[in-house]
């Protein structure tokens, strides 16, 4: 999944959230260097990734891509799928989308101090160009897509796949509704457990 769904996948827990979303950054055990609601974001980054790729429905999304964009398909699908979560969010939480990703963009102003160093120069242009409100529409998701391909030196060619997500619409939007739902379920289950393991590490 893409920063808006690991984001709201994290629950409510400010420092959770944050983990989650520098998580990428974070390698093997360096997660034991933050403090504990860091590091139960950072597992449970770990934890939604895992999940993900092997999911029956993600990897349906993925082959539908994988004849044109090989491995790079499932950073396809991560992106397709925020389009998604930004396009029905109202039926996964009572705040506003906009506002919500204002509120997120204050803890990350707040918080700035223990972000991993590659995330601090990253926000500055995430929050410029407002990647996860322009994640709604099409027109946001081309752009993502362009950019994402310059990245590979146009050698991905994902700045194409804004066609395959036209074309295939309707697929794609309906496995991600019928993978969201697990994907919710198991990432509430994950949070109690990370709960317990760090409550019982520290008796």
């Amino acid at each position: 999944m893409n920063f808006l769904a690991h984001i709201y996948l994290s629950g409510n827990d400010t420092l959770i959230k944050l983990g989650n979303f520098m998580a990428d950054g974070i390698k093997g055990k360096q997660y034991k260097n933050y403090r504990p609601q860091l590091q139960k974001g950072i597992l449970l980054h770990r934890s939604i990734d895992s999940f993900t790729d092997s999911h029956p429905i993600v990897k349906q999304s993925t082959k539908r891509l994988h004849p044109k964009y090989s491995h790079y398909s499932g950073v396809i699908v991560d992106i397709l799928y925020d389009h998604f979560l930004t396009k029905n969010w109202k039926k996964y939480n009572k705040i506003p989308l906009p506002q919500y990703v204002e509120d997120f963009y204050d803890l990350l102003d707040e918080h700035y101090d223990i972000l991993t160093p590659s995330i601090q120069r990253m926000v500055p242009h995430m929050i410029a160009d407002n990647w996860l409100l322009s994640y709604a529409e099409i027109s946001g998701i081309a752009t993502v897509l362009y950019n994402m391909n310059r990245r590979t030196k146009n050698i991905s060619g994902m700045d194409r796949a804004v066609e395959d997500l036209q074309l295939h619409y309707h697929d794609f939007e309906n496995e991600f509704t019928l993978f969201f739902e697990e994907l919710r379920a198991f990432c509430s289950n994950r949070i109690k457990e990370l709960d317990i393991q760090f409550r019982l590490k520290n008796t």
